[in-house]
């Protein structure tokens, strides 16, 4: 008798049936059948049960930070830098003779979050050993487990997503829509990849011979590297540091993240939820390290020979230096840099139906996001309808801090949080002044002071409708709340103004015939492209 779950379950929701040939009314209870039924359905429950204890997640214990209340109160620095602490003595840790720090501060009102000693050349050193140490015995690890790892933190970060969008928005001035798209919705989209789909891509494969080998097999097979590095950019701290040490993890690797100085206190504490994780699971906590340096000391990582592989978001500049400094071990690099977006809007679109999704494309993260839309290049025929839609909207934003809370109590209303800093506000201004004396027209276009958060660093929210597509401002990256709005006569000089640039990092179409979108989509000289929509090749 062949015995499966569904016979199992037809028998307990049909007592008095047997399938016994012996009974020609099929009525009685065959004792035979009934002991096989509760053999099968415990060894079943068994099976699940196991199942169960191997891939389900894992509950650990952190410590929120009494920093990601709004409610809270910090030193308001006189005048935040990071390293404001040389002019600030109460800033200032117990000092140790000739050892740099680094000071962490919120952008959007300039308190006080953290003064950290910045690594030195021989604790980075100590960092890649420890993580080489760790890694022998993670490399040995399964898929299984490496899955529960991921898992466990996906329902980690799905239980506590206000808080890591407020810890976020804290250390950068974002607001928490832009955390709940750009670090929660992506981090969250990612790892359900690895779960889903990251031991398909890892496992062996067989590969087909010709005929002259057609009695041989040939398989490859992806080993784990050993140690790699990640060093990442301030704009998503929690996805710029998750997304590759879960790669980096889930491939049997060890990882040493080395952070931007302007996001030390957001990072640490992310990664310390990493370490409680593995540390919960029985796994080596070492295997993820955390380095935040100066960019002096950084080559201590680059130039390592332990190191197997480097990821770097960042600028074009340091990702240059990156590039050089690795040649001397040969180290593959994996390079995400500048980004000069353009959004291809062809004739006769509906403006008011993609207005919305223009508006988040441009001002996200006050503008500082690394796919964001950095051009809308506009039919003649559209381009003052554009701009006046642009215009109505622009002019109701609202600057401000989530993480201050108004008079009533309440997160304030915010549109656009803060900047980083302020060390492009001057060079931003210049480029939207000489593009105004060459007759574009201006909205906004400077640094906006706010009236209580004083030491908030906050640039207005811009409109820059260019008549020159070769003007300064077409031709470099912004990174700022700035939509630029470029004019075209054709669909032809649509797209030489898109590829127009020296980057070419993402790119958008939009249109009502979707054929011919993607046959302009097919023309951007750019590593990712969405039709009809922004930014979706991000999730993947």
């Amino acid at each position: 008798m062949s015995l499966t779950l569904d016979k199992v379950v037809y028998f307990f929701l049909h007592p008095v049936k047997s399938l016994s040939s012996d009974n020609t009314d099929g009525e009685g209870i065959d004792p035979f059948y009934v002991l096989s039924a509760f053999i099968a359905l415990g060894i079943w429950l068994v099976i699940e049960r196991e199942k169960r204890a191997r891939n389900s997640p894992v509950p650990f214990g952190f410590i929120i930070p009494k920093e990601a209340d709004p409610k809270w109160i910090g030193y308001k620095i006189k005048d935040p830098c990071l390293e404001s602490h040389l002019e600030d003595q109460q800033l200032m840790p117990p000092a140790l003779p000739g050892r740099r720090y680094i000071t962490g501060y919120d952008p959007g009102s300039g308190y006080h979050l953290t003064t950290a000693l910045a690594d030195s050349e021989e604790e980075i050193a100590a960092m890649i050993a420890k993580a080489e140490q760790a890694q022998r015995t993670w490399r040995k690890t399964t898929f299984t487990q490496r899955r529960r790892v991921i898992r466990s933190l996906k329902k980690w970060l799905v239980d506590n997503q206000e808080l890591c969008a407020r810890v976020a928005c804290r250390d950068t001035g974002k607001t928490l829509i832009d955390a709940a798209l750009g670090e929660i919705l992506t981090t969250c989209s990612k790892m359900e990849w690895l779960i889903e789909h990251g031991e398909r891509y890892l496992r062996p494969e067989t590969r087909s011979n010709n005929l002259i080998l057609c009695y041989k097999d040939s398989k490859v097979h992806y080993d784990p590297l050993g140690v790699v590095t990640a060093i990442v950019s301030w704009n998503y701290p929690l996805h710029n540091a998750w997304s590759p040490i879960l790669a980096g993890i889930f491939a049997g690797n060890a990882v040493v993240l080395k952070c931007s100085e302007n996001v030390i206190w957001s990072t640490t504490w992310f990664i310390s939820i990493i370490k409680n994780c593995l540390e919960a699971l029985g796994h080596d906590p070492e295997l993820v390290q955390l380095c935040h340096c100066w960019p002096e000391q950084a080559n201590a990582l680059i130039k390592s020979p332990k190191i197997k592989h480097i990821t770097f978001i960042g600028s074009e500049t340091v990702g240059r230096k990156v590039a050089v400094a690795a040649t001397d071990n040969l180290t593959p690099v994996t390079l995400e840099l500048g980004g000069k977006d353009p959004a291809v809007i062809l004739p006769d679109t509906e403006l008011d139906r993609w207005i919305s999704l223009w508006m988040r494309g441009v001002y996200q993260n006050a503008g500082q996001n690394c796919i964001g839309i950095e051009r809308l290049i506009v039919h003649t025929s559209q381009f003052d309808d554009l701009y006046d839609l642009i215009k109505e909207r622009v002019e109701k934003l609202r600057c401000g801090s989530v993480m201050s809370t108004s008079d009533q109590g309440y997160l304030s209303p915010v549109d656009v949080g803060a900047m980083i800093s302020n060390n492009r506000f001057e060079s931003l201004e210049y480029l939207i002044r000489e593009a105004e004396e060459d007759g574009a027209k201006i909205l906004g276009g400077g640094r906006y002071e706010h009236v209580y958060l004083d030491q908030g660093y906050y640039f207005k929210p811009t409109i820059v409708g260019l008549t020159n597509h070769s003007a300064s401002i077409a031709k470099h990256e912004l990174f700022a709340p700035i939509a630029l709005l470029i004019p075209y006569e054709s669909i032809e000089e649509a797209v030489e103004i898109a590829n127009g640039t020296r980057y070419a990092l993402g790119a958008s179409v939009f249109g009502p015939d979707q054929d011919l979108c993607v046959k302009v989509a097919k023309q951007l000289e750019c590593g990712m492209v969405s039709v009809n929509d922004f930014a979706v090749f991000y999730l993947k």
